[in-house]
């Protein structure tokens, strides 16, 4: 999986490509885990990922539990498979997905 973050300001962007799983989970938590101090928009942009696992919803959750308190959080351009998962996991009442 390629991680690509751009930062502008207060707003964090974090694009994912490929696969978003329990191999490359920890990258992804690696990257953000005590990164996100004075964001206050966060968007992952799955133009890219093909796929999401528990894993990779896993730290989904943290990044938006930690959002919730300093800001917003967007999931934008997932695929339809993407946002089935999201759909049968509840995740779409958890997460904006845009």
């Amino acid at each position: 999986m390629q991680i690509n973050k751009t930062i502008e300001n207060d707003k964090l962007t974090v694009a994912l490509e490929g696969r978003l799983d329990t191999l490359t989970a920890p990258q992804l938590d690696a990257e953000i885990q005590g990164k996100l101090d004075g964001v206050k928009s966060l968007v992952f942009d799955f133009k890219k990922l093909d796929y999401i696992s528990s894993a990779g919803l896993r730290i989904l959750l943290m990044a938006q539990k930690v959002m919730n308190k300093q800001g917003t959080m967007v999931v934008k351009n997932a695929s339809s498979e993407i946002k089935e998962i999201f759909e049968v996991t509840g995740f779409c009442d958890i997460l904006t997905i845009e």
